[in-house]
């Protein structure tokens, strides 16, 4: 299955578990309106995703005169993706890492720590900058904003829900034609966010890969994205960078330690097999 296909189907998955849940409230006009506040909070985080993310990363913009290799390289990229330059921003930490933000190609933020800049060479940071700019060309940021709209809906009606069933909203605990079955309204309240959850975060980890294959059609070297990810994930289990984990999922690599359950609850896919496929890519450049 393709990146584009899974996360078509991942997306199909999370809007069906909303409707199920729509269902199992028994109140479509309920569903409405948290839909509606949901969609409203995260279309304003997306329209400010730039600005928030670089707060919450703890980076700040740069201009020419303070980072002149590093905005010669992005503008280099950007010219090779046939994209507008996008701002630079810089993280003052030794954890090499780096990320892309921003609503649109337009409105593009690339960021990239001081670790990162002392360990890659030329040609791997601009595999790593090609990942980055892959993400702004396959418009990733808009389909999180759109996976996190639904996830948020239905984490917002599970909890709802719950109170509703704490204070009897369910048709006063009765299992009838005009009340909801309150076992079925307990098991989505426990496992309906847990779904989302897990659905997002396989999002997540497919537009990586895809990220990775736009990014090595990019600079026409999958090798060099390959040699920095290895680079980057032995660098960052030493030093991790103490970031917000809500934007952990937007880093080339997981900037955070922890346990993965599997993989399951990984923001980022196996660092292996995104190697693997790099150097297995039958490369056709797009420049």
């Amino acid at each position: 299955m393709t990146n584009a296909l899974k996360t078509t189907v991942l997306l199909a998955a999370l809007t069906a578990l909303l409707i199920f849940i729509g269902d199992v409230l028994g109140g479509r006009g309920g569903m409405i309106l948290f839909f509606g506040i949901a969609v409203v909070m995260n279309l304003g985080a997306y329209w400010f995703s730039g600005d928030i993310a670089l707060r919450m990363a703890g980076a700040r913009e740069v201009s020419e005169e303070q980072a002149p290799e590093v905005h010669q390289i992005v503008s280099e990229v950007a010219t090779y993706a046939r994209l507008p330059k996008p701002r630079v921003a810089i993280i003052d930490s030794p954890s090499p890492n780096a990320f892309a933000t921003g609503r649109d190609a337009n409105h593009a933020v690339v960021a990239v720590t001081t670790g990162i800049l002392g360990i890659l060479d030329r040609d791997e940071l601009m595999g790593v900058l090609g990942h980055e700019l892959g993400h702004v060309r396959n418009h990733d940021i808009l389909i999180s904003s759109v996976a996190a709209t639904i996830a948020g809906a239905i984490t917002m009606l599970a909890n709802v829900a719950q109170w509703a069933l704490i204070f009897g909203g369910f048709g006063g605990g009765r299992d009838d034609d005009n009340g909801t079955n309150p076992f079925a309204a307990l098991l989505m309240i426990i496992f309906a966010p847990l779904a989302a959850t897990l659905i997002q975060l396989a999002i997540s980890r497919s537009r990586e890969y895809g990220a990775d294959e736009t990014g090595a059609r990019i600079i026409g070297n999958p090798d060099a994205l390959a040699r920095a990810l290895e680079k980057l994930e032995m660098a960052s289990s030493v030093r991790p960078l103490p970031v917000n984990p809500a934007v952990a999922h937007m880093f080339i690599v997981n900037p955070l330690k922890g346990v993965s359950f599997g993989g399951l609850f990984s923001t980022h896919p196996p660092l292996e097999e995104r190697i693997r496929r790099l150097r297995a890519m039958q490369l056709s450049t797009i420049h």
